[in-house]
């Protein structure tokens, strides 16, 4: 058993873009610019953006942090976020994630310009990607990627199992890993809560992309030998030993799994990491489109 360490990979991917960027500088080019809007005082959020900020200082990127009030309206949002679309030197535009309920994520997606949107979340991104024209993926599964190549597993004629189907992981994941190039050329199948003989389908899969939000789900007895798992989940589950009052849990018993795979991520410092790397690629891509 292997890990897919996601610390280690994200650190290489910012190496690698700290130096495009100072090569861009040295030719006289802009640092790339990410502007991120933060609503409300949500805990996690609050966590999730701040780690994105630093890690645009430690490539040399230029980043903006917007707070916003939980009450501004939906009006006064989109108002700003097409100030941003016009602005020419911010190249990437993230809104965190949940919004206030009075506020449609599908309106504020939509509004951003798709060369800005470093999420990979606007249909037009979408469309393109399904189509297998260039793109910004989204973050996760995008991070995802880039943690096969980094530890060159083998995807080409693998069979791949993907376990969800949300828009923010499980669907695109199965378009990336079926396309016609590396990492990717899989033979794809997608599970959900209405699969049937989940565990037999699991135990032909090469390749296992657990992405449901249910802890600790995939089993032992549910992976065949030498099986490739990337586990996408991550639940707070009450812990009385923990010194916070809870343990972060997968969607993969890690202990029952590990043994029986080839390579397998953690939870935490499996995707997570990743997930911040790729949006920062997305953004140096979304820069570098305007030379």
């Amino acid at each position: 058993m292997n890990l897919l360490d996601g610390k280690i990979v994200s650190q290489a991917v910012k190496v690698r873009l700290k130096t495009y960027t100072e090569e861009r500088l040295l030719q006289g080019k802009k640092a790339p610019h990410l502007a991120a809007i933060l609503i409300g005082n949500n805990g996690a959020s609050e966590t999730y953006v701040a780690s994105k900020v630093k890690s645009c200082a430690e490539v040399g990127f230029v980043s903006t942090l917007i707070r916003l009030e939980e009450s501004i309206s939906e009006q006064e949002l989109l108002f700003k976020l097409n100030e941003l679309n016009e602005d020419f030197d911010v190249d990437g535009i993230l809104v965190q994630l949940p919004l206030p309920k009075h506020i449609s994520e599908q309106k504020v997606i939509e509004t951003i310009h798709p060369s800005k949107d470093v999420d990979g979340f606007h249909p037009e991104s979408v469309g393109r990607m399904v189509q297998g024209l260039p793109a910004f993926y989204p973050a996760t599964p995008y991070g995802i990627l880039l943690m096969l190549e980094h530890y060159n597993i083998e995807t080409k004629g693998k069979h791949a199992v993907v376990i969800g189907r949300s828009n923010i992981v499980g669907r695109p994941i199965s378009i990336m890993l079926n396309k016609n190039e590396y990492p990717g050329n899989c033979t794809v199948t997608v599970c959900h809560s209405h699969t049937h003989n989940l565990k037999e389908i699991c135990l032909q899969a090469d390749i296992i992309i657990a992405a449901l939000g249910r802890p600790e789900f995939l089993k032992g007895d549910m992976v065949k030998e030498g099986a490739v798992i990337v586990d996408v989940g991550i639940t707070r589950v009450p812990d009385g030993s923990k010194k916070s009052g809870f343990a972060i849990k997968g969607d993969v018993d890690f202990n029952d799994v590990a043994p029986k795979s080839s390579y397998i991520t953690p939870v935490p410092g499996g995707v997570g990491p990743m997930t911040i790397a790729a949006l920062m690629m997305n953004t140096f891509k979304a820069c570098a489109a305007k030379d």
